[in-house]
């Protein structure tokens, strides 16, 4: 895991030193521009986050959630995460030669398939997130 940390920036503007002129005149006031101008940028204050200590429990699609009996026929487990569960429909669908060979972006459903897939026959691969929601209860 990487370590952030947060910085705390000021930026000034610096003239570089120009020469005065010798050949100036001290009656007359003029305002001697610098022709060098740099900016500088300074850390001014640091900090830095703390390591990590232990394991974080998963949460959001990582977390292994109920799902109905018609996906436990097909993944084969009570509990599943979103991303096992379209890992395990992906084998099924390589392992069972599923998609078409014209475009392989369908998914030509088998009788497990349909159960999950809301008994269509033929399922774009776009939709296959959308259509296993219903089953996470």
């Amino acid at each position: 895991m990487a370590v952030s940390s947060s910085a705390i920036f000021s930026t000034f503007i610096s003239p570089q030193t120009v020469p005065f002129s010798a050949k100036s005149s001290s009656s007359s006031a003029r305002l001697i521009l610098p022709t060098n101008v740099r900016t500088l940028r300074t850390v001014i204050q640091a900090t830095a986050s703390k390591p990590a200590t232990g394991t974080r429990q998963p949460r959001g699609i990582m977390k292994p959630r109920r799902v109905s009996p018609e996906m436990q026929a097909l993944v084969g487990v009570p509990e599943i995460s979103r991303t096992q569960a379209l890992k395990q429909i992906w084998a099924h669908i390589k392992e069972h030669n599923l998609q078409d060979p014209e475009n392989k972006k369908i998914i030509v459903c088998d009788e497990k398939l349909k159960k999950i897939f809301g008994g269509k026959d033929r399922v774009g691969f776009l939709e296959i997130a959308g259509l296993i929601s219903p089953h996470f209860l």
